[in-house]
């Protein structure tokens, strides 16, 4: 059945490297992880950029057609969980958020030694099964 799901990569950096990934994705000390993306096709989005995106589409189409916006704004809002997502990035392949597992996996070895290396603090792999991802708060959704 988990062949059924797709997948995604996640990896935290560290505030310096974050800074950087987010403004300066050619810079020099984040070559090694450029690296393994161009080889994947693939491209890192900081989770607080993505809710940021989604909350400035909601402002503009309407929110009341964007169930997640008062939580994704909430979110963006609160400095505490933006210091959080700042750090976190999504690894979309081919411009998808979610991929087959055989590519997530792929990712995930070549990116792996790199936290070894202290370029990468964190990387986790996650499916699209619903039980397996919690949702928003009902009264923020």
């Amino acid at each position: 059945m988990s062949d059924n799901w797709e997948y995604q990569l996640r990896i935290k950096l560290g505030d310096k490297y974050a800074d950087i990934a987010r403004s300066d994705p050619g810079n020099e000390a984040i070559r090694p992880i450029v690296e393994i993306l161009i080889k994947h096709n693939a491209a890192l989005k900081s989770q607080y950029d993505a809710f940021a995106d989604y909350v400035s589409e909601a402002e503009k189409q309407g929110v009341e057609h964007f169930p997640l916006y008062k939580w994704t704004k909430a979110t963006i809002e609160d400095p505490a969980k933006k210091a959080k997502h700042i750090a976190s990035f999504a690894v979309y392949v081919d411009g998808s958020e979610v991929y087959a597992k055989a590519i997530a996996d792929a990712l995930e070895e070549d990116l792996r030694p790199l936290i070894s290396r202290g370029l990468v603090l964190n990387l986790s792999k996650h499916d699209t099964n619903p039980a397996n991802n919690p949702q928003p708060p009902s009264h923020l959704a």
